[in-house]
């Protein structure tokens, strides 16, 4: 801990850093309060005392030291199977949790913080009464300033009976060696070094939010399992651990949050729904597991639903399908301008464009080789979409339709948060339905069960449609290859490119054979095809803990060895917001592209698409947001908005 002068110096910056952090909030700048709260961490810990040791078993296994990453190797030896979980059922960091949704299975996490507090170390799911909501958990807070070392005077004057603060502080009494002197400075450290704990619970909680708003679920529980050792009594680092194991379907570790946070402020009627939700889901995950364990498997619906038995109202006025449901020019033309003037597409035909779009993805390997040649000279790569379906046409304005001659290839992440997926999967299909050489798709994080429940896209179809047809989008999302490989090589210097949505993985070694081995047909879980759709690039060598709470943060020398190994020129992966829509790294082999410009509404980031011709030499072009009907983001995603994902 530094010099008494210094803390007050330390204190007095990451105070003011706080507050930029909380107006960069305000503003709905994610990024830059996350950065301001680390900044305002880093001046913080050089005035704090040593950690104190954990009084909860972390419901992460990795420690805030595990999140930057740099490591030199693989995070863990058992990335690939569930085993490598850590208790609590959060993963290490490398790809092995729990399945999405499912029970985690065991784990201490807050049970001694809860029985220190409350007494109660029963692990039942008991109904909790309230009266009326202080839940002020979502935002950061002004009040929640770090304590400047004049908070802490009276208390000083109080035992000496007279001095200044700063005379006590820096040590110029006249009266050093009085022993009344050295009482008081020792009951001013006493005093700062709690106050000290106090403020760092406060910037990890504040700074676990932020992680939040970004899917940095892992590093968002490590941060609020922090701020529980600083603090044990800082209520919403408890809330802010639950909605991080919440975000990855860990609901026994939330749930064991929530009970205490109810516990603690009984009053809050927000606590308590929160704690009813995630008990709902935990029994429902549950009893899934059960079923799933002794019930013989049974064919998807998407093999016996018979879409004739959906009705068409005669009052219907869009587009229609024949019974032998092909998709033509002026079907695609009709749907497009349907969409855009918020009209949906009657139940029946959306069934028949599923159904058959599901049959030929569901046909293909994981791995599909695209040739990039003569016969198709280029392809158009676009990364994430997100529900943002005006963006979608716009991009189609820039670019052209898709046809043959201009084929797409979708990374991922076409569905969630935006309010308009429906329309975005719908028009994606209907080209794959109608001309399947013209579309291509891969399947992103948020083409998962555990995403959708969460994020918007069940609440959406459902309101739009039905159960039965989110069952029907959950199964076509399952039959979606994993990677493309556009292949060049055809033509002299052509070259090889991977394209996938998320990243590369936990070990040296794997093989593009490796990957069309592997069961796509499920929840990505755990493995390589969790981290295939979840990892993320870090700047420094080796393997790092991912901040996302599954997959693996991977450098720029894995990215190499990797290429290398399977003849390949460059990775491209989506997953990640760019400010300029797409960035480019490890000497130019892995390039980023995210094509959901001013995401949510609120980032101000440009969208992009790259066009790849043979020799895989990327041509980015970059785009604005367009206008969009007055429907905010996430409007379906109630459960997300409940647990302060939002």
């Amino acid at each position: 801990m530094a010099g008494s002068t210094s803390v007050e110096a330390l204190r007095s910056e990451a105070e003011a850093l706080r507050q930029r952090a909380n107006a960069a909030y305000r503003e709905q700048n994610i990024s830059s309060a996350e950065a301001l709260y680390s900044e305002a961490l880093d001046k913080l810990r050089q005035a704090a005392p040593p950690r104190p040791k954990p009084k909860s078993t972390s419901t992460a296994a990795g420690t805030a030291s595990g999140q930057a990453g740099g490591k030199t190797s693989p995070p863990s030896a058992g990335l690939a199977s569930p085993s490598g979980a850590a208790k609590g059922g959060t993963t290490n960091g490398g790809g092995a949790p729990p399945a999405p949704g499912a029970v985690a299975a065991g784990g201490a996490d807050s049970t001694a913080s809860e029985a220190a507090l409350t007494g109660d170390t029963d692990n039942d799911d008991d109904a909790v009464s309230t009266v009326s909501s202080v839940s002020e958990t979502h935002m950061p807070s002004d009040d929640e300033s770090v304590p400047p070392p004049v908070a802490i005077a009276n208390a000083v004057n109080e035992h000496t009976g007279n001095g200044s603060l700063g005379e006590l502080v820096n040590g110029h009494t006249d009266q050093t060696e009085d022993a009344e002197a050295t009482a008081a400075a020792a009951a001013l450290s006493k005093v700062s070094v709690k106050e000290v704990q106090s403020a760092m619970a406060v910037l990890l909680s504040n700074r676990a939010l932020m992680r939040l708003r970004l899917e940095q679920y892992g590093a968002a529980e490590t941060d609020a399992t922090e701020a529980i050792d600083w603090d044990p009594r800082y209520v919403k680092a408890y809330y802010r651990r639950a909605s991080a194991s919440f975000a990855l379907g860990h609901y026994r570790p939330a749930l064991k949050d929530l009970k205490l946070v109810t516990r603690l402020v009984p009053t809050d009627k927000d606590a308590a729904a929160k704690l009813k939700e995630c008990s709902r889901r935990a029994k429902e995950a549950a009893f899934s597991a059960a079923i799933d364990s002794t019930t013989p498997p049974t064919k998807p619906l998407s093999e016996t639903f018979d879409f004739n038995d959906l009705v068409v109202d005669q009052s219907y006025d869009g587009p229609k399908l024949g019974a032998d449901g092909v998709v033509d020019e002026a079907f695609l033309s009709s749907l497009l301008a349907r969409f855009r003037s918020q009209k949906p597409l009657a139940a029946r035909y959306a069934a028949q464009i599923i159904l058959a779009a599901r049959r030929q993805l569901v046909a293909l390997p994981n791995v599909v080789t695209l040739r990039v040649d003569g016969n198709r000279p280029k392809v158009t790569v676009c990364g994430d979409t997100h529900g943002q379906y005006y963006d979608l046409l716009h991009i189609f304005e820039l670019n052209g339709l898709p046809s043959a001659t201009n084929p797409y290839l979708f990374n991922g992440d076409f569905v969630d948060r935006g309010s308009f997926s429906v329309e975005v999967i719908m028009t994606l299909l209907a080209y794959k339905v109608a001309y399947p050489e013209s579309m291509h798709l891969t399947r992103g994080n948020h083409e998962t069960l555990a995403m959708n429940s969460v994020y918007g896209f069940q609440g959406e179809v459902k309101a739009k449609y039905n159960d039965t047809l989110f069952k029907l989008f959950s199964e076509c999302f399952r039959a979606m290859p994993l990677a493309y490989v556009l292949d060049g090589t055809a033509v002299e210097s052509g070259r090889r490119a991977l394209v996938l949505h998320g990243g590369l993985f936990s070990k040296d070694g794997v093989t593009l054979a490796d990957l069309q081995a592997l069961d796509r047909n499920r929840e990505p879980d755990s493995g390589l095809m969790a981290e295939m759709l979840w990892s993320d690039p870090q700047k420094e060598a080796g393997w790092g803990q991912s901040k996302r709470g599954i997959g693996v943060s991977f450098g720029p020398d894995v990215t190499s060895r990797f290429l290398d190994a399977n003849d390949l020129a460059l990775v491209v992966r989506s997953h990640e917001m760019k400010e300029e829509g797409y960035e480019v790294e490890a000497s130019g082999r892995l390039i980023t592209i995210f094509s959901a410009p001013n995401y949510c509404d609120v980032q101000g980031n440009k969208g992009a698409f790259i066009t790849f011709k043979s020799e895989m030499v990327p041509e980015f072009t970059q785009f604005a947001a367009v206008p969009h009907p007055n429907v905010r983001p996430m409007a379906y995603a109630r459960d997300a908005a409940m647990m302060g994902l939002l």
